[in-house]
Protein backbone atom coordinates (compact mmCIF):
# COMPACT_ATOMS: atom_id res chain seq x y z
CA UNK A 1 0.00 0.00 0.00
CA UNK A 2 2.83 2.39 0.95
CA UNK A 3 4.52 1.68 -2.40
CA UNK A 4 1.27 2.51 -4.30
CA UNK A 5 0.93 5.81 -2.45
CA UNK A 6 4.50 6.75 -3.26
CA UNK A 7 3.85 6.34 -6.97
CA UNK A 8 0.31 7.74 -7.13
CA UNK A 9 -0.81 11.04 -5.69
CA UNK A 10 -3.49 10.66 -3.02
CA UNK A 11 -6.80 12.28 -3.96
CA UNK A 12 -9.47 14.04 -1.92
CA UNK A 13 -11.87 11.26 -2.91
CA UNK A 14 -9.61 8.67 -1.20
CA UNK A 15 -9.40 10.82 1.94
CA UNK A 16 -13.19 11.19 2.01
CA UNK A 17 -13.62 7.41 1.70
CA UNK A 18 -11.10 6.72 4.48
CA UNK A 19 -12.71 9.26 6.83
CA UNK A 20 -16.28 8.33 5.93
CA UNK A 21 -17.22 11.87 4.88
CA UNK A 22 -18.06 13.72 1.69
CA UNK A 23 -15.51 15.25 -0.68
CA UNK A 24 -16.81 18.75 0.13
CA UNK A 25 -16.20 18.13 3.86
CA UNK A 26 -12.58 17.24 3.12
CA UNK A 27 -12.23 20.44 1.09
CA UNK A 28 -13.60 22.50 3.99
CA UNK A 29 -11.10 20.92 6.39
CA UNK A 30 -8.22 21.62 4.00
CA UNK A 31 -9.28 25.26 3.78
CA UNK A 32 -9.46 25.55 7.58
CA UNK A 33 -13.21 26.16 7.69
CA UNK A 34 -14.84 26.46 11.12
CA UNK A 35 -18.05 24.97 9.71
CA UNK A 36 -16.83 21.38 10.24
CA UNK A 37 -17.53 19.65 13.59
CA UNK A 38 -14.29 19.18 15.60
CA UNK A 39 -14.71 15.40 15.80
CA UNK A 40 -15.21 15.17 12.03
CA UNK A 41 -12.23 17.46 11.46
CA UNK A 42 -10.04 15.22 13.60
CA UNK A 43 -11.15 12.15 11.64
CA UNK A 44 -10.36 13.82 8.30
CA UNK A 45 -6.96 15.03 9.54
CA UNK A 46 -6.13 11.52 10.73
CA UNK A 47 -6.95 10.13 7.26
CA UNK A 48 -4.78 12.84 5.68
CA UNK A 49 -1.82 11.84 7.87
CA UNK A 50 -2.31 8.11 7.32
CA UNK A 51 -2.50 8.47 3.54
CA UNK A 52 0.38 10.93 3.32
CA UNK A 53 -1.63 13.59 1.52
CA UNK A 54 0.04 17.00 0.93
CA UNK A 55 -2.28 19.93 0.21
CA UNK A 56 -0.93 22.03 -2.70
CA UNK A 57 -2.22 25.42 -1.55
CA UNK A 58 -0.39 27.28 -4.31
CA UNK A 59 -2.19 25.28 -7.00
CA UNK A 60 -5.52 25.78 -5.24
CA UNK A 61 -5.00 29.53 -5.06
CA UNK A 62 -4.06 29.61 -8.74
CA UNK A 63 -7.24 27.75 -9.67
CA UNK A 64 -9.31 30.21 -7.69
CA UNK A 65 -7.49 33.26 -9.12
CA UNK A 66 -8.81 33.02 -12.66
CA UNK A 67 -10.71 30.50 -14.73
CA UNK A 68 -10.18 30.17 -18.48
CA UNK A 69 -13.77 28.98 -19.00
CA UNK A 70 -16.39 31.36 -20.40
CA UNK A 71 -20.07 30.68 -20.96
CA UNK A 72 -22.35 31.34 -23.93
CA UNK A 73 -26.06 30.97 -23.19
CA UNK A 74 -28.10 31.25 -26.38
CA UNK A 75 -31.89 31.44 -26.57
CA UNK A 76 -32.39 29.50 -29.83
CA UNK A 77 -29.56 27.71 -31.62
CA UNK A 78 -32.01 26.25 -34.15
CA UNK A 79 -32.28 29.76 -35.62
CA UNK A 80 -29.30 30.27 -37.98
CA UNK A 81 -29.01 33.91 -36.93
CA UNK A 82 -28.16 32.92 -33.35
CA UNK A 83 -25.89 30.12 -34.57
CA UNK A 84 -23.90 32.75 -36.49
CA UNK A 85 -23.79 34.89 -33.34
CA UNK A 86 -22.36 31.94 -31.39
CA UNK A 87 -19.65 31.41 -34.01
CA UNK A 88 -18.50 35.02 -33.63
CA UNK A 89 -18.40 34.73 -29.84
CA UNK A 90 -16.55 31.42 -29.90
CA UNK A 91 -13.96 32.68 -32.38
CA UNK A 92 -13.03 35.66 -30.18
CA UNK A 93 -12.85 33.66 -26.96
CA UNK A 94 -10.69 30.94 -28.48
CA UNK A 95 -8.25 33.44 -29.97
CA UNK A 96 -7.88 34.96 -26.48
CA UNK A 97 -7.07 31.56 -24.96
CA UNK A 98 -10.43 30.92 -23.29
CA UNK A 99 -12.50 27.75 -23.48
CA UNK A 100 -16.13 28.56 -24.39
CA UNK A 101 -19.00 26.44 -23.05
CA UNK A 102 -22.26 26.84 -24.98
CA UNK A 103 -25.83 26.06 -23.94
CA UNK A 104 -29.17 26.38 -25.74
CA UNK A 105 -32.12 27.44 -23.56
CA UNK A 106 -34.79 27.01 -26.28
CA UNK A 107 -36.48 30.22 -25.06
CA UNK A 108 -37.08 28.67 -21.62
CA UNK A 109 -36.26 30.97 -18.64
CA UNK A 110 -36.30 28.00 -16.23
CA UNK A 111 -33.74 26.15 -18.31
CA UNK A 112 -31.74 29.39 -18.54
CA UNK A 113 -31.64 29.70 -14.73
CA UNK A 114 -30.43 26.09 -14.45
CA UNK A 115 -27.68 26.67 -17.00
CA UNK A 116 -26.52 29.86 -15.26
CA UNK A 117 -26.33 27.95 -11.97
CA UNK A 118 -24.30 25.14 -13.56
CA UNK A 119 -21.90 27.57 -15.22
CA UNK A 120 -21.38 29.45 -11.96
CA UNK A 121 -20.55 26.15 -10.28
CA UNK A 122 -17.94 25.59 -12.98
CA UNK A 123 -16.37 28.93 -12.07
CA UNK A 124 -16.82 30.64 -15.44
CA UNK A 125 -14.76 33.79 -15.88
CA UNK A 126 -17.58 35.53 -17.74
CA UNK A 127 -20.91 35.01 -19.50
CA UNK A 128 -22.60 36.16 -22.69
CA UNK A 129 -26.36 35.67 -22.58
CA UNK A 130 -28.99 36.08 -25.25
CA UNK A 131 -31.93 36.13 -22.83
CA UNK A 132 -34.77 33.66 -23.20
CA UNK A 133 -38.21 35.07 -23.87
CA UNK A 134 -39.86 36.03 -20.58
CA UNK A 135 -36.64 36.50 -18.62
CA UNK A 136 -37.48 38.73 -15.60
CA UNK A 137 -35.36 41.90 -15.16
CA UNK A 138 -33.82 40.63 -11.89
CA UNK A 139 -32.87 37.20 -13.28
CA UNK A 140 -29.18 38.11 -13.53
CA UNK A 141 -28.84 40.04 -10.25
CA UNK A 142 -27.05 37.10 -8.62
CA UNK A 143 -24.39 37.07 -11.33
CA UNK A 144 -23.72 40.76 -10.93
CA UNK A 145 -23.62 40.53 -7.13
CA UNK A 146 -21.03 37.76 -7.45
CA UNK A 147 -18.93 39.94 -9.75
CA UNK A 148 -19.27 37.66 -12.79
CA UNK A 149 -18.78 39.71 -16.00
CA UNK A 150 -22.02 39.55 -18.02
CA UNK A 151 -22.97 40.88 -21.45
CA UNK A 152 -26.38 40.62 -23.10
CA UNK A 153 -26.28 39.81 -26.81
CA UNK A 154 -28.98 40.74 -29.35
CA UNK A 155 -31.63 41.35 -26.69
CA UNK A 156 -31.85 44.01 -24.03
CA UNK A 157 -33.33 43.17 -20.64
CA UNK A 158 -35.53 46.16 -19.68
CA UNK A 159 -34.75 47.46 -16.21
CA UNK A 160 -31.42 45.63 -15.89
CA UNK A 161 -28.15 47.57 -15.67
CA UNK A 162 -26.09 45.15 -17.74
CA UNK A 163 -23.86 45.73 -20.76
CA UNK A 164 -25.50 44.87 -24.07
CA UNK A 165 -24.56 44.40 -27.70
CA UNK A 166 -27.59 44.76 -29.97
CA UNK A 167 -28.44 45.70 -33.58
CA UNK A 168 -30.24 48.95 -34.43
CA UNK A 169 -33.68 47.36 -34.74
CA UNK A 170 -35.61 50.62 -35.08
CA UNK A 171 -33.42 51.93 -37.90
CA UNK A 172 -33.61 48.61 -39.74
CA UNK A 173 -37.40 48.61 -39.68
CA UNK A 174 -37.49 52.22 -40.90
CA UNK A 175 -35.22 51.39 -43.85
CA UNK A 176 -37.47 48.49 -44.84
CA UNK A 177 -40.67 50.54 -44.72
CA UNK A 178 -39.08 53.41 -46.62
CA UNK A 179 -38.16 50.98 -49.41
CA UNK A 180 -41.69 49.59 -49.63
CA UNK A 181 -43.22 53.07 -49.65
CA UNK A 182 -40.76 54.06 -52.37
CA UNK A 183 -42.07 51.13 -54.43
CA UNK A 184 -45.62 52.46 -54.10
CA UNK A 185 -47.00 50.33 -51.28
CA UNK A 186 -49.49 51.99 -48.93
CA UNK A 187 -50.94 48.99 -47.08
CA UNK A 188 -47.95 47.44 -45.35
CA UNK A 189 -48.18 44.81 -42.61
CA UNK A 190 -45.79 43.82 -39.83
CA UNK A 191 -45.82 40.02 -39.62
CA UNK A 192 -44.50 37.54 -37.06
CA UNK A 193 -42.65 37.51 -33.75
CA UNK A 194 -44.03 37.07 -30.24
CA UNK A 195 -46.08 40.04 -29.03
CA UNK A 196 -44.07 40.29 -25.77
CA UNK A 197 -40.66 40.20 -27.48
CA UNK A 198 -38.40 43.17 -26.70
CA UNK A 199 -36.80 42.92 -30.14
CA UNK A 200 -40.21 42.84 -31.83
CA UNK A 201 -41.22 45.92 -29.87
CA UNK A 202 -38.17 47.82 -31.12
CA UNK A 203 -38.71 46.76 -34.74
CA UNK A 204 -42.41 47.58 -34.52
CA UNK A 205 -41.54 51.05 -33.16
CA UNK A 206 -39.35 51.69 -36.21
CA UNK A 207 -42.05 50.32 -38.53
CA UNK A 208 -44.71 52.61 -37.09
CA UNK A 209 -42.40 55.66 -37.09
CA UNK A 210 -41.59 55.15 -40.78
CA UNK A 211 -45.28 54.82 -41.69
CA UNK A 212 -46.07 58.06 -39.85
CA UNK A 213 -43.17 59.83 -41.57
CA UNK A 214 -44.60 58.73 -44.94
CA UNK A 215 -48.01 60.16 -44.07
CA UNK A 216 -49.58 56.74 -43.47
CA UNK A 217 -51.65 55.94 -40.38
CA UNK A 218 -49.66 53.42 -38.29
CA UNK A 219 -52.79 52.51 -36.31
CA UNK A 220 -54.43 51.15 -39.47
CA UNK A 221 -51.47 48.96 -40.40
CA UNK A 222 -51.87 45.25 -39.81
CA UNK A 223 -49.74 43.96 -36.95
CA UNK A 224 -49.92 40.17 -36.61
CA UNK A 225 -47.89 38.43 -33.90
CA UNK A 226 -46.97 34.77 -34.32
CA UNK A 227 -44.11 32.44 -33.44
CA UNK A 228 -40.90 33.63 -35.18
CA UNK A 229 -40.82 30.54 -37.40
CA UNK A 230 -41.69 29.46 -40.94
CA UNK A 231 -45.03 28.14 -39.70
CA UNK A 232 -45.59 31.48 -37.97
CA UNK A 233 -44.95 33.24 -41.27
CA UNK A 234 -47.44 31.03 -43.08
CA UNK A 235 -50.20 31.68 -40.54
CA UNK A 236 -49.44 35.42 -40.38
CA UNK A 237 -49.74 35.77 -44.16
CA UNK A 238 -53.00 33.83 -44.23
CA UNK A 239 -54.43 36.10 -41.53
CA UNK A 240 -53.25 39.22 -43.32
CA UNK A 241 -54.77 38.27 -46.68
CA UNK A 242 -58.11 37.44 -45.06
CA UNK A 243 -58.41 41.02 -43.80
CA UNK A 244 -61.05 43.22 -45.45
CA UNK A 245 -58.25 45.56 -46.59
CA UNK A 246 -55.39 43.14 -47.20
CA UNK A 247 -51.84 44.49 -47.38
CA UNK A 248 -49.78 44.52 -50.55
CA UNK A 249 -46.45 44.13 -48.75
CA UNK A 250 -45.01 43.15 -45.38
CA UNK A 251 -42.02 43.68 -43.16
CA UNK A 252 -41.40 40.37 -41.41
CA UNK A 253 -40.03 40.07 -37.88
CA UNK A 254 -37.09 38.02 -39.15
CA UNK A 255 -35.91 36.12 -42.21
CA UNK A 256 -37.35 32.82 -40.98
CA UNK A 257 -40.84 34.35 -40.82
CA UNK A 258 -40.25 35.85 -44.28
CA UNK A 259 -39.43 32.42 -45.70
CA UNK A 260 -42.79 31.20 -44.38
CA UNK A 261 -44.58 34.22 -45.86
CA UNK A 262 -43.03 33.53 -49.28
CA UNK A 263 -44.04 29.87 -49.03
CA UNK A 264 -47.64 30.80 -48.22
CA UNK A 265 -47.75 33.23 -51.15
CA UNK A 266 -46.55 30.59 -53.60
CA UNK A 267 -49.15 28.13 -52.30
CA UNK A 268 -51.78 30.73 -53.24
CA UNK A 269 -50.30 31.12 -56.69
CA UNK A 270 -48.86 34.55 -55.81
CA UNK A 271 -45.30 35.57 -56.55
CA UNK A 272 -43.22 37.19 -53.78
CA UNK A 273 -41.83 40.38 -55.25
CA UNK A 274 -44.41 40.38 -58.02
CA UNK A 275 -47.83 40.12 -56.41
CA UNK A 276 -46.72 40.94 -52.88
CA UNK A 277 -43.62 42.66 -51.46
CA UNK A 278 -41.68 40.85 -48.71
CA UNK A 279 -38.78 42.12 -46.61
CA UNK A 280 -37.11 40.09 -43.86
CA UNK A 281 -34.75 41.03 -41.05
CA UNK A 282 -31.30 39.63 -40.05
CA UNK A 283 -29.86 38.53 -43.44
CA UNK A 284 -29.10 34.92 -42.53
CA UNK A 285 -26.97 33.01 -45.01
CA UNK A 286 -30.02 31.28 -46.51
CA UNK A 287 -31.56 34.64 -47.55
CA UNK A 288 -29.46 35.06 -50.69
CA UNK A 289 -30.33 31.50 -51.83
CA UNK A 290 -34.07 31.71 -51.13
CA UNK A 291 -36.68 31.58 -53.91
CA UNK A 292 -36.84 34.43 -54.68
CA UNK A 293 -33.71 35.85 -53.03
CA UNK A 294 -34.86 37.72 -49.95
CA UNK A 295 -34.68 41.47 -49.50
CA UNK A 296 -33.75 41.94 -45.86
CA UNK A 297 -32.14 44.08 -43.20
CA UNK A 298 -28.56 42.91 -42.75
CA UNK A 299 -27.30 42.46 -39.18
CA UNK A 300 -23.66 41.49 -38.67
CA UNK A 301 -24.40 38.70 -36.20
CA UNK A 302 -20.84 37.36 -36.18
CA UNK A 303 -19.42 40.85 -35.71
CA UNK A 304 -21.80 41.55 -32.84
CA UNK A 305 -20.81 38.22 -31.29
CA UNK A 306 -17.16 39.22 -31.50
CA UNK A 307 -17.95 42.60 -29.94
CA UNK A 308 -19.82 40.90 -27.06
CA UNK A 309 -16.85 38.60 -26.42
CA UNK A 310 -14.41 41.53 -26.47
CA UNK A 311 -16.57 43.36 -23.91
CA UNK A 312 -16.53 40.35 -21.57
CA UNK A 313 -12.76 39.99 -21.99
CA UNK A 314 -12.33 43.68 -21.11
CA UNK A 315 -14.36 43.16 -17.92
CA UNK A 316 -12.34 40.07 -16.97
CA UNK A 317 -9.13 42.06 -17.38
CA UNK A 318 -10.55 44.97 -15.35
CA UNK A 319 -11.82 42.63 -12.64
CA UNK A 320 -15.25 44.25 -12.54
CA UNK A 321 -18.52 44.64 -14.43
CA UNK A 322 -18.77 47.59 -16.81
CA UNK A 323 -22.16 48.86 -17.99
CA UNK A 324 -22.06 49.96 -21.62
CA UNK A 325 -24.24 49.54 -24.68
CA UNK A 326 -23.12 48.93 -28.24
CA UNK A 327 -25.71 49.37 -31.01
CA UNK A 328 -24.54 47.69 -34.21
CA UNK A 329 -25.10 49.16 -37.66
CA UNK A 330 -27.67 47.65 -40.01
CA UNK A 331 -28.36 48.16 -43.72
CA UNK A 332 -30.92 47.22 -46.33
CA UNK A 333 -29.94 44.49 -48.80
CA UNK A 334 -32.17 44.72 -51.86
CA UNK A 335 -32.90 41.46 -53.65
CA UNK A 336 -35.97 40.21 -55.51
CA UNK A 337 -38.62 39.51 -52.86
CA UNK A 338 -39.72 43.13 -52.42
CA UNK A 339 -40.24 43.73 -56.15
CA UNK A 340 -39.46 46.91 -58.01
CA UNK A 341 -36.01 47.55 -59.35
CA UNK A 342 -34.29 44.76 -57.47
CA UNK A 343 -30.52 45.09 -57.47
CA UNK A 344 -28.92 42.02 -55.89
CA UNK A 345 -25.75 42.90 -53.98
CA UNK A 346 -22.82 40.87 -52.83
CA UNK A 347 -23.08 40.17 -49.11
CA UNK A 348 -20.37 41.53 -46.85
CA UNK A 349 -19.52 38.50 -44.77
CA UNK A 350 -16.39 37.41 -43.00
Amino acid sequence: MAQRRAKNRVTIIEIAAAAGVSKSTVSLVLKGSEAVHPETRDRVNAAIRDLGYVYNRGAANLRQARSNIVGMIINDLTNPFFAELAVGIERSFQSAGYVPFIANTAENPVRQAEVIKLMREQGVAGLIISPARGTPPDALDGLQAAGVPVVLAMRRLPGARISSVVPDNRLGARLAVERLVELGHRRIAFLGGYADSVVRGERLDGFRAALAAAGLDPDRALNIATAPTRDGGVSALESALSHREPPTAALCFNDIVAFGVCLALRRRGMQPGGDFGVIGFDDVQEAVHADPPLTTIAVDSMGLGERAAQTVLKMIEAGRNIVEEHVGAVHLVIRESCGGNARPRMEKRA
